[in-house]
């Protein structure tokens, strides 16, 4: 895995929101849907849902926005007990994943490790999800058939603490000059190890472009781009004979070549929006792993502050590397694509309900 870009990733400290701060006492969404919040108290927030009679998939994809409006930054609200009429109630435990409440009638919990798995609002074509599947062997490696390479526009996130839309969108031919442009950049170039001529990156990006398990991205805030992004099947993969590696696992690499958006703040934007974007993207994944350095502590470090654990060594021709892993369970449980919350959770107070 390509990593120079991660800083001290303070991203807690530089990012982070109190709840307070980030919770209006009425949240519009349309002009008839309003979730309006009556009180937050350790971690729970107590809403009112007035929905005006509207259409039931409006109203799954108003709560499910109404739920990243406050818990983006906040990790700690783990619970959003909602009370409304009957048919926003309905709506929401079929569009919304709500939770119904036991005795109590008109009333559900949306909890963020539910919704935020959610593909319609961060996803821009679901598609075929997921896709059949049907083992083969490759290479004397036995792998499931991979989807059809997506196109355009993939993945979008107003990230709140930049002001900005992350999005991801998938590469094409058109973008080697982009590509030659930051892999001979120094800072890259020393890590990627693909500096070279224009011809030498169109190749590189027809042959990324006709493998099946490869998909690479580029990565834009407000449509400006600012980073390459590699998204692998780990089974096809150099890295899959090393491990006990599952069918949908994934893997990733990264050059961010906008010496602007490099920092902690953008690390706490991207990094989990990629995350995010691979589970979302295939829901049979379970486990993202990478290939760090081994010697790179600091670089182990703030992965590891980012919900990745370290399971093993692996020896390539060209480095040792740490196999990192992190799980969707992790993931989605801590609420990790908010800043600092692998952090949090390790010191958070237990709840049993």
């Amino acid at each position: 895995m390509a990593d120079e870009f991660l800083t001290s990733l303070t991203a807690r400290r530089d990012c982070d929101a109190v709840a307070g701060a980030r919770i209006a006492n009425q949240a519009p969404m349309d002009n008839n849907i309003r979730f309006e919040i009556l009180s937050s108290v350790a971690g729970d927030v107590e809403a009112r849902a007035d929905c005006g009679g509207a259409d039931p998939r409006q109203i799954a994809q108003a709560a499910i926005a109404f739920v990243e409006s406050l818990t983006a930054q906040n990790p700690s609200i783990e619970m959003i007990r909602v009370r409304g009429r009957s048919d926003a109630i309905e709506a929401l435990i079929r569009g919304a994943a709500a939770q119904a409440v036991e005795g109590q009638a008109g009333t559900v919990d949306l909890l963020p490790s539910l919704v935020w798995q959610l593909p319609q609002r961060w996803l821009i074509d679901a598609g075929l999800r997921p896709y059949p599947e049907l083992r083969v062997i490759q290479y004397g490696r036995p792998h499931p058939i991979r989807p059809p390479k997506p196109r355009g526009t993939l993945y979008r996130r107003r990230i709140p603490w930049l002001d900005r839309e992350l999005s991801f969108r998938a590469a094409t031919e058109d973008d080697a000059d982009l590509l030659h442009e930051w892999m001979n950049r120094p800072r890259v170039a020393e890590v990627w190890d693909e500096a070279g001529p224009i011809e030498h990156h169109r190749a590189y990006l027809q042959g990324l472009l006709a493998d099946p398990h490869v998909l690479p991205l580029i990565g834009a805030l407000d449509d400006r781009p600012i980073g390459w992004f590699e998204v692998y099947y780990a089974a096809e993969n150099r890295l899959g004979p090393h491990y006990a590696c599952e069918d949908w696992d994934r893997g990733w690499h990264v050059a961010i070549g906008d010496e602007s958006c490099r920092g902690a703040a953008h690390v706490a934007a991207w990094l989990p929006s990629l995350m995010h974007f691979m589970f979302l993207d295939e829901p049979r994944t379970r486990r993202i792993v990478g290939e760090p350095r081994a010697d790179h502590a600091q670089q182990i470090n703030n992965l590891t502050r980012s919900g990745f654990a370290t399971i093993g060594t692996v020896d390539f021709a060209h480095k040792r590397a740490a196999l990192v892993m992190l799980t969707r369970d992790r993931f989605f449980r801590d609420h990790l694509w908010a800043p600092g919350a692998a952090e949090a959770s390790l010191v958070r107070t237990p709840r049993f309900r």
